[in-house]
């Protein structure tokens, strides 16, 4: 390629895709290492500056296609955005507010966090598109953390972390009057499952005692999400 002085913006996102890309594969290649020599907690250690490089090139590479100036550029990066993570959202047969997104959140140190905003933004514009607005106060907020069966219980993370408080803010732009503390409280938990998702929940605070009595009896059950609110 060109001196880099005179390389077009494309080209520069390009190299910096192939950068991250690079890096990434250096780092899986640390993580088998360690794995085979029986180093688990190095390689759990490693997997978050993985899962950082992988982020890094995806949002690069998600923004390629725009620079060819193809009208339906912009639509196929949404299609490949929805078709890499599938957010399931609706509402409860109760009427609360539900998002299912297939995987746990992960705890991450540093990099953006823009591949969860981007999907979950998408996901609810285009689920709210050519409907009546919804707007809940004087609720709560209940992010629950489904682990595989087999997943031991001291790889369970904080529940705290950058990801929720970007989530937080979607579902707040989309359904909430208000998401300070005195309309809007936050409750985390975790339980075991079939397979890692995150669901989020929004709850009417007078309504919480109900979940937290249904949580508890039936910790497995997977939320059963209606288009339109009962």
């Amino acid at each position: 390629m060109k001196n880099t002085e005179n390389l077009t913006s494309y080209e520069k996102k390009v190299l910096n895709a192939e950068k991250h890309l690079k890096k990434a594969l250096e780092l899986m290649e640390l993580i088998k290492s360690m794995l085979n020599c029986n180093d688990y907690y190095g390689a759990y250690a490693i997997a978050s500056e993985l899962a950082d490089a992988v982020g890094k090139a995806i949002l690069i590479t998600r923004e390629l296609p725009v620079y060819t100036n193809d009208p339906q550029a912009q639509k196929i990066c949404d299609k490949i955005i929805t078709d890499t993570m599938p957010v399931k959202i609706g509402f409860t047969p109760e009427g609360w507010f539900g998002v299912v997104m297939p995987a746990l959140l992960p705890k991450r140190q540093k990099g953006s966090v823009d591949y969860i905003r981007d999907s979950l933004y998408l996901a609810m514009r285009n689920f709210f598109r050519g409907k009546q607005p919804v707007k809940y106060t004087n609720c709560v907020i209940i992010f629950r953390h489904i682990y595989r069966h087999d997943r031991p219980e001291r790889q369970y993370r904080d529940h705290d972390n950058i990801e929720v408080n970007a989530v937080t803010d979607i579902i707040a732009l989309h359904v909430l009057f208000d998401d300070s503390p005195p309309y809007c409280s936050h409750h985390y938990c975790s339980a075991a499952g079939d397979e890692n998702r995150t669901e989020i929940l929004v709850v009417p605070l007078l309504e919480f005692k109900t979940w937290m009595v249904d949580a508890n009896s039936f910790k497995n059950k997977a939320l059963v999400l209606f288009e339109n609110l009962p």
